[in-house]
């Protein structure tokens, strides 16, 4: 998800949502990165993963970090 979100932010412009489709479960490690990328670059990151929609917006996870 990383390497995906990476490319969104060089390859869109700001401001618009960046949406990924991942047909695993988001890791750990993943999804505590993508919370301080939406605060770093102030964009709206959704995550679709095997079970559920991940909206990352200033931080915060619509999961409430249970994933």
């Amino acid at each position: 998800e990383k390497l995906a979100i990476a490319f969104a932010l060089i390859s869109t412009p700001d401001g618009l949502p960046i949406c990924i489709i991942n047909n695993l479960r988001v890791c750990g490690d993943c999804h505590t990165a993508t919370k301080f990328i939406s605060v770093i670059c102030n964009r709206e990151i959704v995550i679709r993963d095997a079970n559920r929609f991940h909206h990352f917006k200033d931080g915060v996870c619509s999961c409430s970090d249970y994933w």
